[in-house]
């Protein structure tokens, strides 16, 4: 078994792989090829933190496995950051494991790689300008898999703490050589922006319906329980509305559950999911003046296609610390 770390992960992954891998890991689910338990949250004692469980199993590459991961609420800048945890990966054909390979990197690439499979999938192949509501690990790394997937020319940043935008702006235009400005509030971020990405931790909304144009894709990514929305009911009303896996946005899709309940749309307003659109039995984007959403729950076959990429290319190149846990 192979013990793979975070610095491998982010030398051994990078997001045009992570996002072929997912795309595979999506069209799969969506053919029925995979079991993924509804993930379960258990709460450390003393309310220090929670631990999210993810198990599942998936057929191509043929692998099962658990992502263990401990959310913590640290200071911006810890560099811990607010998860840690790991990837258990398994051989399917001999129930044997593969590899532990660090889960915070892993997940936060392949989580901006799911993004970048659905922008290429809805959002308009002409778009240029990309809207980032955020300014965290995710903010950023939003900002390499909509490049990895459209030509983008300028970037506008929004985030509660004027401060760190500015921050985050610089960071960004230095690292991916880019035009990035910050925005003094999310309708100035948003207007004229042909992709939109919230990636924020935000329990309410943060982005409104009104402050939609025709033509825009918004990627919702901060939110993955019940309880939180990052838009309101309008805006999922106004759009065409696309989901990583149905039966875990019927558990925990907060901004679609939030406008079931409030009147707004029934479940049959989810068009269906990603992964058909990307097995082409499902047509994404109708017009160029559609706006279309995606929202992004995260699912473990994502995390299992991810870690045998990197352990794939780790055991091609001798990379990783062998261990031998039956000796």
């Amino acid at each position: 078994m192979q013990i793979i770390t975070r610095s491998l992960v982010e030398r051994l992954l990078p997001m045009p792989a992570c996002i072929a891998a997912v795309r595979g890991a999506m069209i799969a689910t969506s053919r029925g090829e995979a079991e993924l338990p509804i993930r379960q949250f258990m709460p450390v004692p003393g309310d220090r933190g929670k631990m999210a469980i993810m198990p599942g199993a998936i057929t191509d590459p043929d692998c099962f496995g658990i992502k263990l991961v401990c959310k913590y609420e640290r200071p911006p800048g810890d560099p811990l950051g607010t998860h840690v945890g790991m990837v258990l990966l398994f051989d399917s054909v001999r129930g044997v494991p593969l590899a532990m390979i660090e889960g915070s990197s892993l997940t936060g690439i392949r989580t901006a790689a799911a993004s970048g499979l659905a922008t290429d999938l809805l959002a308009r192949t002409d778009a240029r300008k990309l809207a980032i509501v955020g300014s965290g690990e995710q903010a950023m790394r939003h900002i390499a898999a909509m490049t990895a997937v459209r030509p983008i020319e300028h970037v506008a940043v929004w985030s509660r703490d004027p401060q760190r935008t500015r921050g985050f702006a610089k960071a960004a235009a230095d690292r991916y050589q880019l035009a990035v400005e910050p925005a003094h509030s999310v309708g100035d971020a948003v207007a004229g922006a042909d992709i939109i990405c919230t990636t924020t931790s935000a329990k309410t909304p943060v982005l409104f319906g009104r402050d939609l144009e025709p033509g825009q894709h918004v990627n919702l990514v901060g939110s993955a329980i019940p309880t939180a929305a990052e838009v309101d009911a309008e805006a999922v009303r106004r759009a065409s509305y696309f989901v990583d896996y149905l039966p875990a946005a019927q558990a925990a899709a907060g901004e679609l559950l939030k406008a079931i309940d409030a009147g707004e749309v029934t479940i049959d307003h989810v068009r269906g999911e990603i992964g058909q659109v990307a097995a082409g039995v499902l047509e994404g984007r109708a017009a160029g003046d559609e706006i279309t959403i995606y929202k992004s729950l995260g699912i473990a076959a994502q995390d299992l296609a991810a870690a045998y990429e990197v352990w794939r290319r780790a055991a091609e190149v001798g990379l990783g610390h062998a261990i031998e846990l039956m000796d």
